[in-house]
Parts: C-alpha cells; sequence; structure tokens
C-alpha cells in the first residue's frame, strides 16, 4: 500500500506532483511501493523520495526562478548521460524533474569511507561536461539560465552591493570600492579565450553522487552561463581545503586543481591555465554572490556578506 508523509496538509501542487509521478513511473512499467517522503521542502523548491521495486526514485519541483534546472539536466543527460542521474520525466513549464537513483552522495562515500579521492573522477567528468555544452551556450540562455557571463559581471555585481551596501556592514564599503578590482579580474579571465559554458555555481559534497564506483553531477538550480573556472571558488576554497574534518586550509588542494585542468588540456598552456584559476577562484565568490543571492531569503543577506568577504579577501590568492 502507498502512504504519504506530506509537509503538512498537502496543497493542491504537491497532489498534481504525485499524479504526475504516478504516471511518469507507470511508463517505465513502475509503481509506488512504500511511503512517499518529502525530505526537502524549501521555499524554492521540494523533493520526493518515491519507493518503486526497483528501488528509489526522486522527484523535484522547482519555483518559476529556478526552471532552467529542468532544462539543463535533461540536456545533459541527451549529450553526457554518464554525467547526470537518468530522467525519468520532465516537465519545464511547471519544473518538474523525475530523477532514478544516483547512489550517495560524496559528503556520505567520505565520512565512512575517510577519503576525498572521488573528488579526482567528478572534477575530471566536470571540465568534460562543460567543454561538451559549451556549444550549447545559446539554447541555455534561451532555457532560462541566467547569463553571469564576463563583461555583463561587473554591472550585476554593481547593482546587487548598491543596493545591499547599507544592510552590509564593513563590507558594503569595501565591496563598492572593488569595482576596479573585479574588471580587472573579467578582463584577466576573458583574455584566455576559453568558452563561456555552463557552470554550475555550487558544486560541494552533497551534489556530487556516487554509483557502482561511478560519479555523477546532481542539483543544477545555481547553475549559470559564465567562464568555467568561475566554479572554483566554491568547490576548491569552500570546500575542498577544508578536508575531511571541517578544518580550514587542512587540505592540499593542488591535486584537486590539476584534475580539473586536466580536462581542459590544449586550452592554453598549462601556465596559463593555472594563472586563468587563480583569478577565478577569487572571481568566483562574486560571482557566487550575484547568483545565488535570493532577496526573499532572510539568510541570504548574510550568506551573501560571507561570499562578497571571500573576494574582497583573495583567499585563493
Amino acid at each position: 500500500m502507498t502512504t504519504y508523509d506530506t509537509p503538512g496538509d498537502a496543497p493542491d501542487e504537491q497532489a498534481d506532483l504525485l499524479g504526475w509521478v504516478h504516471a511518469r513511473l507507470e511508463v517505465f512499467g513502475l509503481a509506488v511501493e512504500g511511503r512517499v517522503s518529502w525530505p526537502h521542502v524549501r521555499p524554492w523548491g521540494v523533493v520526493v523520495r518515491v519507493p518503486t521495486a526497483s528501488g528509489p526514485v526522486w522527484a523535484k519541483a522547482v519555483e518559476p526562478a529556478l526552471r532552467h534546472e529542468v532544462a539543463v539536466t535533461t540536456l545533459l543527460a541527451r549529450r553526457r548521460p554518464d554525467a547526470v542521474a537518468p530522467v525519468l520525466g520532465a516537465d519545464t513549464a511547471r519544473g518538474w524533474l523525475l530523477l532514478a537513483d544516483a547512489g550517495e552522495t560524496l559528503r556520505e562515500v567520505a565520512a565512512r569511507e575517510r577519503t576525498l579521492a572521488p573528488w579526482h573522477d567528478a572534477l575530471a567528468l566536470y571540465a568534460s561536461v562543460q567543454r561538451d555544452v559549451a556549444p550549447e551556450a545559446a539554447a541555455l540562455l534561451d532555457d532560462g539560465l541566467p547569463d553571469l557571463r564576463l563583461p555583463r559581471l561587473p554591472d550585476l555585481y554593481a547593482d546587487l552591493v548598491g543596493r545591499l551596501a547599507p544592510d552590509l556592514g564593513d563590507v558594503g564599503a569595501s565591496a563598492l570600492a572593488a569595482l576596479p578590482l573585479l574588471r580587472d579580474l573579467c578582463a584577466e579571465l576573458a583574455a584566455t579565450g576559453l568558452p563561456d559554458t555552463l557552470q554550475h555555481d555550487d558544486l560541494h559534497d552533497a551534489q556530487v553522487f556516487v554509483r557502482d564506483g561511478r560519479v555523477r553531477i546532481l542539483d543544477w538550480g545555481d547553475a549559470c552561463l559564465t567562464h568555467p573556472f568561475l566554479t572554483l571558488a566554491v568547490t576548491l576554497d569552500g570546500v575542498l581545503a577544508w578536508g575531511l574534518d571541517d578544518e580550514e586550509a587542512s587540505e592540499d588542494t593542488t591535486p584537486y586543481l590539476e584534475s580539473y585542468l586536466a580536462g581542459w588540456a590544449g586550452a592554453g598552456s598549462p601556465d596559463q591555465l593555472v594563472a586563468a584559476s587563480r583569478a577565478a577562484r577569487r572571481l568566483g565568490w562574486a560571482c557566487r554572490a550575484v547568483n545565488g543571492h535570493v532577496p526573499q531569503d532572510p539568510e541570504s543577506l548574510r550568506t551573501t556578506r560571507t561570499r562578497l568577504r571571500m573576494f574582497l579577501d583573495g583567499r585563493a590568492v
């Protein structure tokens, strides 16, 4: 018998989502068996765990501003099915996704096995995906992917910081004064000639999944179109540098950077790619502040302030 855990009284939207899930499962000869649960309920979306005889599947419904995630995921499933979980259903208009199970998060694997080694495969995979989908840039923008390409980033940054400066405390004035630095970093990265492409912008250890020894990358809701290397800020300095025990600067990020840059071999000399990564690891925090700020979320101001501080401090440099 199918039973449901729902976040309070299930509204019509949740009932509609569950009806769609049932219909999609029928296409694959599957049925819900067991308790349907809602492990993530957030203002910007929900995730539903749906048990079947063949294992769990996962439904996701996101708010209109994040519906590009559905288009990105389906595009990747077509072009790089090795990189994402199999898509069992997608409704871009309503922001709904139904995915097969992708295994454990890398966070869970690392905690149990006390290793960060799967990150090397994840970063190599990610770089190859970025290169493969670069020709799809126009299509991704048409599907609503946020445009944070380098020529636009300074104006977007200036607008955000200008609006928030009174509420940013001591960071506000410094962030405004750093606009010339940000323009210089954008110019430096633009000179590399690397293509604008899909940038995950929140690639951490709960977004990378491991199953049967293979890694996959999920949760593309924070993705944007920009310089590919901006991803390194969050991944290297926001996650990997903290190691297994969440201690700042406890892990040498150089080997992980090498795994990522190997995926860009031929796009520049090794020295040029390393130099570009240094600039990107600083600029990436500004991109994350612009792309990740959520005005309606009361916690977002604190998070944005932290990201701006990371940009100002130049931790990676």
